[in-house]
């Protein structure tokens, strides 16, 4: 099911998706408990899900591991598919709900988009901070053990391509930097520079490699053997 409400521009909107309603009610409490933040929708399949981001455009997508019809994996593969993504009038962020520690299927998730992971019985307070980290364009995993994750799923890594070859030396210290998880204000007191002008250097990396954001940029990193 689906609200069409109106909420102030600068909220964080959220899709539900899970094949449990009492879950998926107890998470809406949470978060519409929240200043800033607010369930526009729910889902109980994957399926669903795809549809709903279609029509609702959420900022942040609280989507299940493990459903009927579809699971979360293929739903998180769909809502990252290109022509999906070149449709779409802004970003939308997935975290991964799963019941079990670096589950492999969740790292699945992460290389098709998926901004990390939470466990089940996570917190209130680690599920705002979750949302509010990934709408922002952060993992919502540790640098370890998202490394962990990504070191199992590319044991071979691949040849960087022509793109990554192309940076500049200062944009491939920045690339590395954030491949190990550093924030802005970690890599710029690393490089001596201004918060803005490592925010800047992101921005040429996301444009130049063609990825999303900071997530894909450690996925990118793993993928081609770059850390």
């Amino acid at each position: 099911m689906s609200e069409a409400s109106q909420w102030p521009a600068d909220d964080i909107t959220v899709l539900l998706v899970d094949d449990q309603d009492l879950f998926r009610e107890g998470v809406r409490i949470i978060v519409d408990a929240q200043d800033g933040m607010h369930v526009v929708g729910s889902a109980g399949d994957g399926v669903e899900a795809v549809r709903m981001v279609e029509e609702l455009s959420p900022d942040v997508v609280l989507m299940d591991i493990r459903m009927p019809e579809m699971d979360g994996v293929e739903a998180t593969r769909q809502i990252f598919a290109a022509e999906r993504i070149a449709r779409r009038g802004g970003p939308v962020r997935v975290i991964v709900l799963t019941t079990f520690n670096l589950d492999d299927r969740a790292a699945t998730a992460i290389r098709y988009g998926a901004s990390g992971f939470l466990l089940k019985d996570t917190t209130p307070r680690q599920l705002r901070d979750a949302i509010r980290t990934v709408h922002a364009g952060n993992a919502v995993l540790a640098p370890a053990d998202l490394a962990q994750l990504l070191d199992e799923q590319f044991r071979t890594p691949a040849e960087p391509p022509p793109a990554y070859v192309a940076l500049t030396e200062k944009e491939r210290e920045v690339f590395g930097a954030v491949a190990r998880g550093l924030s802005n204000s970690e890599i710029a007191a690393t490089i001596f520079a201004s918060e803005s002008t490592v925010k800047t250097h992101v921005g040429a990396l996301l444009r130049k490699l063609g990825l999303r954001d900071r997530v894909q940029i450690v996925v990118f990193a793993h993928e081609h053997g770059l850390v």
